[in-house]
C-alpha cells in the first residue's frame, strides 16, 4: 500500500531560562496518550506550515507566538500515512496558558530535562537531539 504524506508541526516554545514548553497528551487522544510533546499537529489543506504552527499553538494553548527559527525536522510512519514533521522555534508573545482537551497538563520544562520524560517514541530522537544542540544534554 502507497501511503500519502501529511504534514505536521510543532512549536518549541522557549521562555528566558531556555525552557520548553510541553504538555501533556490526555485520554481523548487516539495516539500517544500520557506522552510529553511541544504544542502542534497536522497542516490543514491550503495552509502553510508557518500559519500552522500558529493556529494549531493557539488552538491547543491559547497561546500567541512568532517562530523565530528550525527547530529540526523528522518523519515517521503511522497506519495510514507518512507524517513529515517541521519544529519551528518560537517565542510566546501573548496569550494566558489555557489547556484544550487534547492535553491534561503542562510544564515549563528545562530542555535537559526531557531525556527522563515520556516522549512520543516517533519524535524523542528529534526531541532530545534538538537539546544536546542546545548545549543542554550531558
Amino acid at each position: 500500500m502507497n501511503k500519502p504524506f501529511r504534514l505536521a508541526v510543532k512549536a518549541v516554545i522557549l521562555d528566558e531560562q531556555s525552557r520548553c514548553l510541553v504538555i501533556r497528551r490526555s485520554h481523548v487522544n487516539q495516539h500517544f496518550v500520557g506522552a510529553w510533546e511541544w504544542p502542534g499537529g497536522k497542516v490543514d489543506a491550503g495552509e502553510d506550515f508557518a500559519s500552522a504552527t500558529l493556529r494549531e499553538t493557539l488552538e491547543e494553548t491559547s497561546l500567541k507566538i512568532e517562530i523565530t527559527g528550525l527547530a529540526g525536522v523528522t518523519q515517521f510512519e503511522m497506519s495510514t500515512v507518512y507524517v513529515v514533521l517541521l519544529c519551528m522555534e518560537a517565542r510566546l508573545t501573548g496569550g494566558e496558558l489555557k489547556l484544550s482537551e487534547e492535553h491534561d497538563a503542562f510544564a515549563w520544562m528545562p530542555l535537559g530535562e526531557l531525556s527522563g520524560q515520556a516522549l512520543p517514541a516517533q519524535v524523542r530522537d528529534l526531541m532530545l537531539d534538538y537539546a544536546k544542540r542546545k548545549g543542554t544534554q550531558p
